[in-house]
C-alpha cells in the first residue's frame, strides 16, 4: 500500500468507525432522535448492564445512505465479504434491515473471554425471526430456552467464544456473549441497567447531537486489554471519554476525555499537541491532511480535555484522487 493510499484508507476508516474507536461499533451502531428516552439516550439502554465500560450508538440507516459513505464507496471500493457472510449465516442484511443499533462492552474476569470483555449489540429494524433461526441452525447453532426467550447459541469457531442471539421485542434483536444476552433477558422485567448508572447517563445527556457517538471508562477498558507496560506507563491517567460525530457530506465531531486530575489533563494536552505538531510536518506534501489539521481545536478545562474536528467533503475528493493508482510514466524514445 502506498503512502497516499494509506492516508485515504485511514481517514475513510475514521469516518466509518467514529463512534467504536473501535470499527464495528460506529459502523453498525445507531439511533435516530425519535428513539430518545426521557432519561437521555435510546430506549434500548434499558437492556444494557449497569457496569458497561463502553456504550456506543450510531444511526445505521443515515450513515449507510449518507453522501459521504456513497462517495467513499465509489472512490475506494471495499470488499463486503464480512457483511455477506453475516447475512448468509443470520439472514440479516446490515444495510437494509437495520435502522439503529446500540452496543456495549462489559468487563469480565473470565479468562475464556478475550479482551476487552463481554460484548452485546442490540439492533432495531426489520427481521425475519423464523428465517434467522433456521439459517443459524443450519450452521450448527443450538436453541435453548431461558425464561421466556428462545436463545440461539452459535457453534464455537476456531476457539472463539460462542455468539448468542435472541429477540427481546418484535424488531429488536440482541447478538453477543451468552452472559450479556441472559442479562438483557433478565432486564426485560426491570432491574439495575446502564440507565441507573448516573456517570454514564450524564455523559450521554451531555453529548452534542450526531448520528454516531460513544462513551466509556477508558481506565477499565485499558485494564481489560492488557496494554504493553511501556505504553500503559506513559499514558496520562484518563478515566472517562466520549465522542460524538455527525456524518453527512463530511464529518464533524468532538472527542472529550476526563482525566484523573488537572495534572493528568495537562499531560494529555501536551501529548495531543505533540501529535498535532508531528502531523503538521506532513502538510506541505499532503494539502488534504492540512485541511483536517487546521480544523482541530484543542480545548477543555480543569480535568476535561476536548478536541473538535471537521473533515469536509472536498478532503475526501482530494484523498480519492491520491488513492488512485498512478499511471506509469511512458518510456522515453531514444
Amino acid at each position: 500500500m502506498t503512502t497516499r493510499t494509506r492516508y485515504f484508507v485511514i481517514v475513510s476508516l475514521l469516518v466509518l468507525t467514529v463512534g467504536l474507536g473501535t470499527g464495528l461499533l460506529a459502523y453498525y451502531v445507531g439511533f435516530p432522535t425519535s428513539a430518545l428516552s426521557r432519561a437521555g439516550g435510546p430506549d434500548e439502554l434499558q437492556f444494557l448492564p449497569a457496569d458497561a465500560a463502553l456504550v456506543a450508538f450510531a444511526d445505521v440507516h443515515e450513515i449507510m445512505t449518507s453522501e459521504l459513505r456513497q462517495k467513499v464507496r465509489t472512490m475506494l471500493p471495499m470488499k463486503e465479504d464480512g457483511q455477506r457472510q453475516f447475512e448468509n449465516q443470520t439472514g440479516i442484511n446490515i444495510e437494509t434491515d437495520i435502522d439503529r443499533v446500540v452496543a456495549a462492552i462489559a468487563p469480565t474476569r473470565d479468562a475464556n473471554v478475550p479482551p476487552p470483555g463481554n460484548g452485546i449489540v442490540l439492533a432495531r429494524g426489520r427481521f425475519d425471526q423464523v428465517k434467522i433461526e433456521a439459517l443459524m441452525r443450519e450452521h450448527g447453532a443450538q436453541v435453548e430456552q431461558y425464561k421466556d426467550a428462545r436463545i440461539i447459541v452459535g457453534e464455537p469457531h476456531q476457539g472463539q467464544p460462542t455468539i448468542s442471539l435472541t429477540f427481546l421485542q418484535p424488531g429488536l434483536v440482541a447478538i453477543g456473549s451468552g452472559t450479556l444476552i441472559h442479562s438483557a433477558v433478565d432486564l426485560k422485567s426491570g432491574g439495575p441497567s446502564v440507565i441507573t448508572n448516573d456517570e454514564v447517563m450524564a455523559l450521554i445527556r451531555d453529548l452534542d447531537s450526531g448520528n454516531a457517538w460513544a462513551v466509556g471508562r477508558f481506565d477499565v477498558l485499558a485494564s481489560q486489554t492488557n496494554l504493553p507496560a511501556q505504553l500503559s506507563e506513559r499514558l496520562p491517567a484518563i478515566q472517562w471519554f466520549s465522542t460524538s460525530a455527525l456524518i453527512d457530506s463530511g464529518i464533524r465531531g468532538m472527542i472529550r476525555a476526563e482525566a484523573r486530575d488537572e495534572e493528568a489533563a495537562n499531560a494529555l494536552r501536551d501529548v495531543v499537541r505533540g501529535i498535532m505538531a508531528l502531523a503538521k510536518l506532513q502538510t506541505p506534501s499532503q494539502p488534504a491532511l492540512g485541511t483536517v489539521l487546521r480544523s482541530l481545536q484543542l480545548g477543555g478545562s480543569d480535568k476535561t480535555v476536548s478536541l473538535s474536528f471537521e473533515v469536509p467533503a472536498d478532503v475526501f475528493s482530494a484523498l480519492g484522487a491520491l488513492a488512485k493508482p498512478q499511471e506509469p510514466a511512458a518510456p522515453l524514445n531514444h
